[in-house]
């Protein structure tokens, strides 16, 4: 078994992959385990992230698009991590001297834990869509120090440790509309506030599931093989876009480097709560749980922009896979 760096999660959700079953992930029988209108104004959760909370529980940060079509983050918290307890309205963004600068929109949240703290990333309103950051402890308070990027930029991914002492974030610059093009890059920090020493990371390739843009997904994962990302690759045709979920391993000590990167998707829409939705034909991961004592992972994805749905597989398993279909 490859060795995992992380924590042992050994309540979090999890189905054996059916009998039969050739492909590296496979779908929560019982999707979507958040569905249409789920709470009072709020017409849709998806997109959204998850991790574990105190004494067995779980906590996540959640889009919820509201009935007048505006995205806010919410939070919630659950014993199992698949039946939730909403906040009653939006979390609110203060600065460190209290004054509240909650943004305009807010949506495609990541939940990252450094040591004892979690870190809200989110897409955000500063003139444009651009990279938010909050942090808190007890999901009571959130605070920002600031805006650490310009616009326009999305799908912002921090690592769950510093390296070399650093903070690092994978992002997708991109425009101020639905963006035609994007690629994966990689930035540093001292604070959450000042990012710089930019590093390309990857782009669109030659596949035609991954060859428009894509973004970074969940967290990424540390094995002894590398950093374990899974993305989001999208893929033009006549109805639109189709968003995919791929995966890449990153070098352990300069994830700027890819070291293996698979040429076929992992998951695509497929079903009819991927297919059909308010944005149909999309899977869009999120969140991943990872039992380190067992190599178990839990993906969260967005499904058509509609559903928060839920996928299994292992670590072994989709290095293996990436592996046998690398395009390094």
């Amino acid at each position: 078994m490859i060795k995992t760096i992380g924590t042992t999660i050994s309540n979090m959700p999890w189905e054996e992959k059916p009998a039969g079953y050739n492909r590296p992930i496979w779908r929560y029988s019982k999707n979507p385990v958040i569905g249409r209108n789920p709470l009072p104004n709020v017409t849709r959760i998806f997109n959204s992230a998850v991790a574990p909370w105190k004494d067995g529980k779980f906590v996540g940060v959640f889009r919820a698009e509201t009935c007048n079509g505006i995205p806010y983050l919410y939070y919630g918290f659950s014993d199992d991590a698949l039946n939730w307890k909403f906040s009653d309205g939006a979390i609110k963004i203060t600065d460190e001297k209290g004054n509240d600068v909650s943004p305009n929109y807010a949506y495609d949240p990541r939940l990252i834990k450094i040591d004892d703290t979690y870190h809200i990333v989110w897409c955000t309103d500063f003139h444009g869509a651009s990279i938010g950051i909050a942090t808190t402890k007890d999901f009571k308070t959130f605070t920002t120090k600031g805006n650490g990027f310009l616009p326009f930029n999305r799908n912002g991914v921090l690592f769950p440790r510093k390296v070399d002492g650093k903070y690092l974030m994978l992002t997708r610059p991109s425009d101020s509309g639905h963006t035609p093009f994007g690629d994966i890059f990689l930035s540093e920090s001292d604070d959450l506030l000042h990012w710089g020493n930019h590093k390309w990371v990857m782009g669109k390739s030659k596949e035609w599931w991954q060859s428009v843009k894509i973004g970074a997904g969940c967290a990424p994962i540390e094995t002894e093989e590398g950093w374990l990302l899974f993305y989001h690759g999208v893929t033009g045709t006549c109805s639109g876009f189709i968003y995919s979920i791929g995966a890449a391993i990153l070098d352990k000590n300069d994830p700027s480097k890819v070291i293996h990167r698979c040429q076929n998707f992992l998951l695509t829409p497929e079903e009819e709560y991927e297919e059909r939705g308010f944005v149909p034909s999309v899977v869009f991961p999120c969140a991943a749980l990872v039992d380190a004592a067992t190599n178990r992972i839990a993906i969260y994805y967005g499904a058509a922009d509609t559903n928060t749905a839920l996928c299994f597989t292992t670590v072994d398993e989709t290095i293996a896979y990436i592996k046998k279909y690398d395009m390094m």
